[in-house]
């Protein structure tokens, strides 16, 4: 029964010496679900009643319970040890968390049974208050053992450290970390104090190993490439489950982002790496062989996507659809058409000139325009979907700008803007959001060149024609109240002169602007450019 649960199976002979002596943990994990409750379609946004009738869903928190609980329900039938983990960023990204607040992914968190959660840089989209309001609607461990919450009246005693959860009478110690440019790309307040995440773990891991602990978890929320430098510098980790850069491992896909497990070698073992894509498209299963004296010596296993050919949990697919009831008429709403896809992809909206990116600039500098804005620029990160050709409705606008972003106006010099653009390119190894999509405004960038000069050939929009950017020259802008407020790294907006944060609803801006184009052509036109 076990060797069925992955697609790389152990020689019978090999699972027969291990069943005597040896400890096989398995780990079905999770991460950056983003509010994806109801199932998603191949461009990640909500599925259609037409493409589910076309067995073309993925996902869905109905479709990702059933899984783990035929998962489990196996495992420990065939005497095996299970644990079910999620590594962060349940929160934002569709309208069921714009409605309910986080209320409803705690809800279904509690109904599938996870052990253990990271909190992801999302959690803090409503602030402090709504990691509290998470919190008291789950009953499993919350995790993060580099930030200091004891400032925080809502959060103090309530976010552990670390967790010691049980499985087959064996104890399985489970660290955690988050992003520290958190504060950049959410809302954690100035209460929320933010500690080096190495640093962190290798003090949680040591106060585990006193205690007895020898198979340690590293349950993190600080991307793939971090991860990797947190499993080579880290002793202790027996493995790391990731989320933060929603990358798509596999042990049998040559198209994936990498290897499943991906393997680093860390202080005196080697240490297994896993992520499971985003959006619950997939579910990871990991199997952890330790021997006797707690020392792994086997790790394997794979993401499992969740296709039309895993029947949802009909309990929970219920309980989505009265959630869906009330908000269903806004989603309905056709605003526009378009005559083809328009990618929003993160691999190309946080990395390159992107049609999603071009749109969203575009509808920005369009609603502001009359103000005398010349300028636009919106963080890659804001753009959280693709949407398919034909009838574009409201709920498809707000899976792609899920945020509540409203315009922000305000006046810097060619300087500045240039500082943002440098910023925009500036972790682009990593895929981070602050890639700088723009309007009347064109550069390009090398990301070879260290960081903070890589940009250059920086143009604005001069009539018809193109001229280049004056650093001494004071241009309006339009951007949203986040990326002006500093989020994403952009701090040289902070203190900008005439700001103004609260204009209209970006989602409401850009459907606005698709009907009056509609049927809207997407496409790119070179106005960045990769040397």
């Amino acid at each position: 029964m076990r060797a069925t649960l992955l697609l790389t199976a152990v020689p019978l002979a090999l699972w027969a010496g291990a069943a005597q002596a040896d400890y096989t943990l398995h780990v079905l994990h999770t991460n950056d679900f983003h509010s994806r409750i109801e199932p998603i379609n191949k461009f990640d946004s909500t599925c259609t009643p037409e493409e589910a009738a076309e067995n073309a869903c993925f996902g869905g928190v109905a479709r990702l319970a059933a899984k783990i609980a035929t998962l489990r329900g196996q495992i420990r039938d065939a005497g095996g040890n299970v644990v079910v983990l999620d590594a962060g960023d349940q929160s934002q990204g569709s309208l069921m968390f714009t409605t309910y607040k986080g209320l409803a992914e705690a809800e279904f968190m509690a109904a599938i049974g996870y052990d253990a959660m990271a909190i992801g840089n999302h959690e803090f989209d409503n602030g402090p208050e709504g990691v509290a309001t998470f919190l008291g609607a789950v009953g499993f461990p919350i995790l993060s053992g580099n930030i200091d919450v004891s400032q925080n009246p809502l959060l103090k005693g309530r976010v552990q450290r670390h967790a010691i959860l049980e499985a087959g009478g064996e104890k399985i110690g489970i660290v955690s970390a988050l992003a520290t440019d958190t504060p950049e790309t959410a809302s954690p307040g100035p209460t929320i104090i933010f500690k080096d995440d190495i640093d962190s773990l290798k003090a949680d891991v040591a106060e585990l190993e006193a205690a007895g602990v020898t198979k340690i978890i590293a349950l993190t929320h600080v991307g793939y490439k971090r991860d990797q430098e947190i499993a080579a510098a880290v002793p202790g980790i027996d493995a790391v489950v990731g989320g933060h850069s929603h990358t798509y491992l596999s042990a049998t896909d040559p198209e994936a982002d990498g290897p499943y497990p991906t393997w680093v070698e860390g202080q005196g073992a080697r240490v297994p790496v896993v992520q499971a894509y985003a959006y619950s498209k997939y579910l990871g299963h990991l199997e952890l062989t330790f021997d006797d004296a707690g020392q792994l010596i086997e790790a394997k296993g794979d993401t499992l996507l969740l296709d039309h050919t895993v029947a949802p949990d009909p309990a929970l697919e219920a309980k989505v659809a009265t959630l869906a009831g009330p908000i269903a008429a806004l989603k309905a709403k056709v605003v526009a058409e378009t005559s083809a896809v328009i990618d929003g992809t993160r691999e190309s909206c946080r990395a390159m000139e992107c049609q999603m990116g071009n749109l969203v600039a575009e509808a920005m500098l369009d609603r502001v325009k009359e103000q005398g804005v010349t300028i636009a620029l919106t963080n890659g990160g804001g753009l959280r979907a693709s949407i398919d050709a034909g009838p574009v409705s409201m709920g498809e606008v707000l899976t792609v700008l899920p945020f509540q972003n409203t315009l922000a106006t305000f006046t810097v010099p060619g300087s500045a803007l240039v500082a943002a653009l440098e910023n925009g390119v500036s972790q682009i190894e990593e895929g981070a959001g602050r890639f700088a999509q723009v309007a009347g405004l064109k550069y390009s960038f090398d990301p070879a060149a260290p960081a903070g000069a890589r940009v250059s050939d920086v143009e604005v929009r001069v009539g018809e024609g193109w001229a280049p950017i004056d650093p001494q020259k004071d241009y309006l802008v339009v951007s949203n109240n986040y990326v002006r407020g500093g989020g994403d790294g952009f701090k040289m907006f902070v203190d900008a002169k005439d700001a103004y944060d609260f204009g209209p609803d970006l989602a409401d801006v850009l459907a606005e602007y698709l009907a009056k184009n509609s049927p809207y052509t997407p496409g790119t036109d070179g106005r960045i450019t990769r040397k």
